[in-house]
Parts: C-alpha cells; sequence; structure tokens
C-alpha cells in the first residue's frame, strides 16, 4: 500500500509539474493574442498582462490592409515553402549517396558538408551579399531561396545521413533480387522509412527560413519582395507605433508554423523511435 500511495503521489506531482510547464510555454502566445487585441493604452499602462477589455479585430484588419502584410505573407511563404523543398530534395540524395553506396571520397565530401553546420552565417554575410551582387540576383527571390537552401543544407544532411545508417543493407538488396533498380529501391522501400525524419527536417527548415531576418535584410530592397520579419519594421513610425497591429501581425505570422507542427508533430514522434523500430 505505501509503494502505491508513493507512486500515486509521484504521479500528482509528475501532472501537476507538467501543467505548469504547459502553462509557461503556451503563456506567450497566449498573451501574443491578447496584445493583438489591445490598443496603445492597455498594452502599455491600464491591462498589459489581462484579458482584453474590447476585443479589437480592427487591429487585424489593419494589419492586413495598411501595412502590406498580405505581400510580406505570401514572400515568406513562398520562400520558406522553396526552401523546404530544395533543401529536402539534395539533402535526401546526397545523404542516401554518402551513406548507402561505395565511391571514392564520400567521407571527405560529407565532412565538407558537414563544416557547413559551424560556420556563423555573420562571418559569410559580406561575401554572400557581394556574390548575390556580381551574379545579379539582388531583389529577386533567388538572392534568398539560395542562402537559404545552402545554410539549411549541413544540418539537414546531417540527420537523414543518421537515419540512412540505421536502415539494415538486406531491405535493399531483398528489393535489388527482386529485379528493382536503385531508383525504384530508393523511392519504394528507402523513402518511405525516413518519412519521419522529413517531417522532423520539414519543420526545422520552415521555422528558420520563416522567421529569418538578418539575411532579408541585406539582400532584398525592394519592398514587393520583403517577408514578414521585413515588414514588422513598418509598424514602428517616428512618433509613434501601432502596437496592436503589429501584435496582430505577429500573430498572423505565427500561425503557419504552429500548423506545420500539429500536421507533422506525430511524425516527429515517430522519429525517435523509427531506427529501433527498423533494427527490430
Amino acid at each position: 500500500m505505501r509503494v502505491i500511495r508513493k507512486k500515486k503521489k509521484q504521479h500528482i506531482f509528475l501532472q501537476f509539474f507538467l501543467w505548469v510547464y504547459a502553462f509557461i510555454s503556451l503563456y506567450p502566445l497566449i498573451w501574443m493574442v491578447f496584445y493583438s487585441l489591445k490598443n496603445n493604452d492597455e498594452i502599455f499602462v491600464t491591462n498589459p498582462y489581462g484579458f482584453p477589455v474590447h476585443f479589437r479585430i480592427e487591429n487585424y484588419i489593419t494589419a492586413w490592409s495598411r501595412y502590406n502584410v498580405p505581400v510580406y505573407f505570401f514572400n515568406s511563404l513562398l520562400v520558406a515553402v522553396v526552401t523546404v523543398i530544395g533543401t529536402i530534395t539534395l539533402a535526401v540524395m546526397f545523404s542516401y549517396a554518402v551513406a548507402r553506396m561505395r565511391w571514392k571520397l564520400k567521407d571527405t565530401a560529407r565532412i565538407y558538408v558537414m563544416i557547413g553546420m559551424f560556420i556563423p552565417v555573420q562571418v559569410i554575410m559580406i561575401p554572400l551579399a557581394i556574390l548575390v551582387r556580381d551574379f545579379g540576383l539582388t531583389n529577386t527571390y533567388f538572392a534568398l531561396f539560395i542562402p537559404y537552401i545552402a545554410f539549411n543544407l549541413a544540418f539537414s544532411t546531417a540527420i537523414f545521413y543518421g537515419f540512412f545508417r540505421t536502415i539494415p543493407f538486406e531491405l535493399e538488396e531483398s528489393g535489388c533480387i527482386d529485379g528493382a533498380s536503385i531508383y525504384k529501391t530508393f523511392f519504394s522501400i528507402i523513402l518511405p522509412i525516413v518519412k519521419p525524419a522529413i517531417a522532423t527536417v520539414v519543420i526545422f527548415i520552415f521555422l528558420s527560413s520563416w522567421n529569418e531576418f538578418t539575411m532579408a535584410l541585406i539582400l532584398i530592397s525592394k519592398e514587393s519582395l520583403k517577408t514578414l520579419p521585413l515588414g514588422l519594421l513598418f509598424f514602428q513610425g517616428e512618433f509613434t507605433t501601432d502596437w496592436g497591429a503589429m501584435g496582430a501581425a505577429m500573430t498572423i505570422a505565427s500561425v503557419p508554423t504552429i500548423l506545420i507542427y500539429m500536421l507533422f508533430s506525430e511524425q516527429v514522434e515517430n522519429a525517435l523511435t523509427v531506427g529501433a523500430s527498423v533494427k527490430g
């Protein structure tokens, strides 16, 4: 009986801790939504942390119509989607080649790509800006597509390489015995197994490209090509700032990231056990 009571107390304590942790994690999102429904007086003076007295939906209307949020939103979405597709396509093919095939200098190629994880973005900003200018890509979507894909490639390759190494070679051998080509084996056998890894990489790449600010600030100056992080700068005026509309824009900007996580969260959880299940 004492053991049961002890376990019950531990279970209650664990549940309490998890609820507190969940509240602390979700409160910034809740506060941001409240923030987007207030005016400047409520935000800074009368009601900075509480529930909105009046739901000021006009903040969303102002952000959407006056501050060009639809254009910024579309640009961010386009850049994020292209970055995700381009990075995953290149990373999956390269990782499969170095993890499952035998060819000269494959380890050298893998290490060369991995080194990109240890290079700070700030170190190469000036050379990157010069390259973009010399190739005539300034103020184009490709000024963001190519650098974003390049900077996410090392991290994505590391994840896919680790997953490919956990897959038994017998699966490919059985496919070859049945007459499947290397492409058929890759798309029909190997790729479905690494879906959890793909979901994980999708979330990380989408978040990094959606929220990226420094490279976009340096490489993009054309108004019609600016992303949401750049667009938020225009909510700050010389003498006054519409903080409610800025909160509305930030809430709108958070919706895609939350949806992406909700769509792929189950796959990410499966990523923790996929290696063990494949080996078993």
